[in-house]
């Protein structure tokens, strides 16, 4: 009897698997392509904010701001503008402050702004600004890089670049007063600023594109905040005078809500598109890609007056499809570096962490000793994708061998922004326990016995709740703390990371080895191991 009924909840287990398997595919996407000749923003459901988009021959480029995130300065390559996959990481490690470094100061907030991309003469450049130490150009032969950097002797806020025709390089820049600086070959001012615009629809005109498209000057801007607006100036002269239109204005609550910032962009049969953002809360800003219809001169964005959210795709010319791309997030650890998808919370000390000391496994070696999380070095980040869907929850889970960590250390599984929450162990007197903490502050904790542990977390794009909890064996998950409330604090002005981190409160020394880190869509898993348990 006993054997029949285990054959019995098998068999209900397996058949309840195959179901949720079946409906969870219908429910979720992991694209926007929808396979039909259409596609459904936003294009990448993660935090990709501040778009800058050109394309060079058949292929698509875009760079998005990272500010303290090394490797950074992260460039995308597609071939349609929908399917999006990593090319580079244009800087490694920014070795301008020792505040990158986490050395008595921190950049959270700040760091790497709002980067313009171009391509000219064969060579690609970059250029930012940071708010603390200036600016900077990046320049490579291909968008793989190599990249080389230097520091600038003036920065640009909000900074683009045009190579106009007769061999002038210009800069336009600011924020509610526009401006536009000559540059020489060096990239040095020539002359003062030129103010050539004074925003006047409200203050903070901002996110300036510089193009020069049918013997027009274009500056592609936005008034920012969450209520965007996205506007286009024009003038047959550089320096204007430049006359302003609102080409998107959409408050309709939802996908849309506030779109703004971004590049206009023309593909091979002569369409133009724009790349924009949208707020979306802790999860951070989402890429958002419309059509552009010129009228009378003037780059006017979505349909109606309204950003599209499922829309045709770009037509590229006579190629057929592209195959659909997702942009990866678990990482099993067998390859010798670390993949694009990740970037240290700050700068990484070297020789601290490791890919080969243990093959097969992260390794992160205590770096500093420091009071909390925020603080800590060689903490290990990557974007949350929200997966097309309010209902289903982001899991995160990493397996971790903790046999090697000496007393005060810290190390774990977290959610960071402002606030901050996270499942760690924590080694105190010879004993392990771990821990639940919400900035830094012990919220719950057991005791524990064991030299390996699985930790995860649930965070919901839907409600901004986050969930904690931990393994023994990787089938009986314990909750531990209480949900919380994820939150976009401009602070930190990134959407929310999942980080794997390892810190000292007492000493170095210890150490712990993350063998995989893994993130899906949880509501298959959670489903399948709430009925099991109750079975």
């Amino acid at each position: 009897m006993i054997r029949n009924r285990n054959l019995i909840r098998c068999c209900i287990l397996g058949l309840l698997a195959m179901i949720l398997q079946i409906t969870t595919v219908k429910a979720q996407k992991y694209h926007s392509d929808n396979g039909n000749g259409t596609y459904t923003n936003p294009v990448i459901p993660a935090d990709f904010p501040d778009p800058d988009v050109i394309r060079v021959g058949n292929t698509y480029y875009m760079v998005n701001t990272t500010m303290f995130i090394f490797p950074g300065v992260t460039i995308l390559k597609s071939h349609d503008l929908v399917n999006w996959q990593y090319c580079s990481n244009a800087v490694q490690r920014f070795d301008f402050s020792p505040c990158y470094d986490l050395d008595g100061c921190n950049r959270y907030g700040h760091g790497e702004w709002a980067t313009c991309l171009r391509y000219h003469h064969g060579q690609y450049y970059l250029l930012f600004i940071t708010l603390d130490e200036g600016g900077f150009l990046c320049t490579a032969s291909k968008p793989e890089g190599p990249w080389k950097i230097r520091h600038l002797p003036k920065g640009f806020y909000d900074a683009s670049l045009l190579f106009d025709n007769d061999g002038k390089i210009y800069v336009a820049h600011g924020n509610s007063k526009i401006y536009i600086t000559e540059l020489n070959k060096y990239f040095s001012p020539m002359r003062k600023d030129s103010l050539v615009f004074t925003g006047d629809i409200r203050h903070g005109l901002e996110g300036t594109h510089f193009y020069k498209i049918n013997g027009y000057y274009y500056l592609y801007s936005t008034y920012g905040a969450r209520d965007g607006i996205q506007v286009a100036l024009r003038s047959k002269n550089v320096y204007g005078p430049y006359k302003e239109k609102v080409v998107m204005r959409d408050t309709i609550p939802g996908a849309n809500f506030g779109i703004h910032q971004g590049a206009l962009v023309q593909t091979q049969t002569g369409q133009w598109w724009t790349m924009l953002f949208v707020d979306q809360g802790a999860f951070g800003r989402f890429p958002s890609l419309q059509p552009v219809k010129w009228v009378n001169g003037w780059p006017m964005v979505g349909v109606h007056g309204e950003a599209v959210i499922t829309y045709k795709k770009p037509d590229i010319g006579g190629r057929k499809a592209y195959p659909m791309t997702t942009l990866p997030t678990s990482d099993e650890f067998n390859e010798t570096k670390l993949g694009m998808q990740w970037g240290w919370n700050h700068n990484p000390v070297r020789d601290k962490w490791s890919l080969t000391q243990r093959p097969g496994y992260l390794r992160l070696e205590t770096a500093k000793v420091v009071s909390d999380l925020p603080e800590a070095r060689n903490t290990l980040t990557q974007r949350m994708f929200a997966y097309y869907s309010k209902s289903i929850p982001t899991i995160g889970i990493t397996k971790m061998d903790i046999g090697n960590m000496m007393d005060g250390d810290v190390a774990g599984l977290a959610i960071f922004q402002n606030p901050y929450a996270c499942i760690a162990v924590k080694q105190w007197k010879d004993s392990k326990y771990v821990v639940m903490m919400y900035n830094g502050k012990t919220i719950d904790s057991a005791a524990i016995k064991a030299n390996t542990i699985y930790l995860r977390v649930s965070a919901d794009y839907g409600t901004s709740k986050a969930s904690f909890s931990y393994s023994l064996d990787n089938k009986h998950f314990i909750s531990l703390g209480k949900d919380w409330i994820m939150r976009f604090s401009l602070s930190i002005f990134t959407g929310n990371k999942i980080c794997l981190f390892n810190y000292a409160t007492q000493t170095l020394g210890g150490y712990v080895d993350f063998d995989w880190f893994r993130m899906h869509p949880g509501r298959q898993a959670d489903e399948i191991n709430r009925i099991k348990n109750k079975l």
